[in-house]
């Protein structure tokens, strides 16, 4: 069994201002904007807000050159402010304004599956070797000039794929799956190599926290193999917002940085974007916890032939779904059908202790920050012996603020949780009610996928495109439908974020134009168009109508 220290990713170091990005650098924490870029006073004021809520970078979106041009402005406008930030052209559909852009600020962003495709179009659904081989063609064509002026101006690029936003070409061959998500960002990379462009960060995001992990983690692969170290922006798209944004965050962005990955992350809330940086502070407080506390620990999984990159339970006695267990007694521990494996003792005591009851049910605890490190090591060397006991994994925290709690349980139990090692999961904490340790604990399963107990929100933050009250919106679509367990139902501010990257909602809400909404059902469009002050009553009715309502 190999052994394992908790270590960071190597990467190349990407300057963006003077941020660093990458390399020995701490993680820096970013955010975006929701006003409108042609609004300098309230971008720039905004912008302010992030900066002194303690945000490192900030994103405005870009869609089209006046956007890119007027970014300069606010840059000014921060100046008078006293306020100095890199600033970065968010862009999609159009080329033309992150060539603008990268004359004006320090990073641009752009989307492989709209920089030169035209998107999800579906007019043509196959191509030919020879055809694939020209359009790649036609991709570094379009982007190798971009390079060149980003080289000139010293700006920085961002490659950022999301889920749900492939190009047909990249669909025909691979479907919306994390492997072309990969292969769509390889693309691009490949033309930066090879015209010795490096600096470069990469984005490769999803709303489903499953789907966004394993992709980052095939992304790194793909990268490993071909000797790339580009820094890497994390972030769970559509996360939502209150307690689910948070929990869904945490559990995604922090499972990749608890095994070393990441550079430099985004919280995405469906709230005032400073909201975003104290979530984003506090996941990394803990992983910097996490690791100045890690020892050496075996972290292999011993799933015979199963995907290295995809969540998979281990064989256990155990074939129920994962679920959460209300109450623990540490007293009880050799009593009835229950075992207790302290991990802060010998490990091969526990082990033999296990070993000699086939029948019990095993909780695993340990002490300190690295808890979640010394749990999966611990039961991945009970699946190496062979032993099969159901687990329950148990931390009792000493946080008091259950705002604290949420997160570093998250980071935590998200962890174990995607590692597929745990078969039940106790939280305990002082001063903490029980019902809210128990929300927090379906919270966590829902967030993995583990276990579904109410009705899942995919909603986007809002930028500059949004085209309604998205926040106040959002809190009247919850009122009326949160009693909807199992429906995922997806709140989107425009067709940028809209119909590709809620593809994996039941329903969609999706602004179409300033005080219009377009409807959803799956990926389809199925109402368009109609005011904003029809379209909660309407989706209502689109609900009924394929027989997924019911009364509250």
């Amino acid at each position: 069994m190999e052994k394992f220290q908790w270590t960071r990713r190597v990467t190349s170091p990407v300057k963006v201002g003077d941020v660093t990005i990458g390399g020995n650098n701490p993680v820096v924490v970013q955010s975006m904007t929701t006003t409108s870029t042609n609004d300098t006073k309230g971008s720039a004021e905004q912008t302010r807000r992030i900066v002194e809520a303690g945000g490192e970078i900030v994103r405005l979106t870009t869609q089209g050159v006046r956007e890119a041009e007027n970014l300069y402005e606010i840059k000014k406008s921060l100046g008078t402010m006293g306020v100095k930030v890199p600033l970065v052209a968010d862009v999609h559909f159009n080329p033309r304004a992150a060539f603008a852009a990268a004359e004006r600020v320090e990073k641009v962003r752009i989307n492989p599956g709209n920089f030169v495709d035209p998107g999800r179009t579906f007019k043509k659904i196959e191509f030919t070797d020879g055809e694939y081989a020209e359009e790649l063609i036609k991709i570094e064509n379009a982007l190798v000039p971009l390079l060149d002026l980003c080289k000139e101006h010293h700006t920085a690029l961002r490659i950022g794929v999301n889920h749900g936003s492939l190009s047909d070409r990249i669909m025909s061959r691979y479907g919306d799956t994390p492997a072309g998500m990969v292969e769509s960002a390889m693309e691009f990379l490949r033309v930066c190599v090879r015209h010795e462009f490096n600096d470069v960060v990469i984005s490769i995001k999803a709303s489903n926290v499953l789907v966004m992990t394993e992709t980052v983690r095939r992304l790194v692969a793909a990268m490993d193999a071909e000797d790339m170290h580009f820094p890497l922006h994390l972030g769970v798209t559509e996360a939502g917002d209150g307690e689910d944004g948070r929990i869904k965050s945490a559990v995604g962005i922090g499972s990749l940085l608890m095994d070393g990955i990441g550079d430099t992350i985004r919280v995405s809330l469906s709230e005032e974007p400073e909201q975003e940086i104290p979530v984003a502070k506090a996941i990394l407080r803990h992983i910097d916890e996490v690791s100045g506390a890690s020892g050496d620990y075996v972290m292999n999984g011993y799933i015979e032939d199963a995907d290295p990159f995809v969540c998979s339970r281990r064989k256990s006695a155990w074939d129920g779904r994962v679920t959460q267990v209300v109450g623990l007694d540490p007293i009880n521990d050799e009593t009835k059908d229950g075992i207790w494996a302290d991990l802060n003792g010998d490990w091969g005591l526990e082990y033999d202790k296990i070993s000699a009851r086939h029948d019990a049910v095993v909780t695993v605890t340990a002490d300190g920050a690295d808890w979640a490190l010394k749990v999966k090591s611990f039961v991945n060397g009970m699946s190496a012996r062979g032993i099969e006991n159901p687990v329950i994994v148990a931390k009792f925290y000493d946080i008091v603020s259950f705002e604290a709690l949420q997160i570093t349980a998250a980071v935590d139990f998200g962890y174990v949780l995607l590692s597929g090692i745990a078969d039940a999961i106790f939280i305990g904490a002082p001063d903490v009610t029980r019902e809210e340790l128990n929300r927090l604990s379906l919270n966590i399963l829902q967030a993995t996928r583990h276990r579904i107990s109410k009705t899942e929100f995919i909603s986007c933050p809002g930028c500059g495109r949004t085209l309604y009250d998205l926040q106040s919106t959002l809190k009247e679509i919850k009122a009326a439908t949160s009693h909807l367990k199992g429906l995922k139902i997806g709140v989107m501010g425009c067709i940028v974020n809209g119909p590709g990257e809620m593809a994996d909602a039941d329903y969609g809400y999706v602004g179409a134009g300033p005080g219009h909404i377009s409807l959803y059902k799956g990926k389809e469009c199925v109402v368009k168009n109609i005011p904003a002050s029809e379209a909660l009553p309407r989706l209502i009715a689109l609900i009924k109508e394929h027989g997924d309502w019911v009364e509250p």
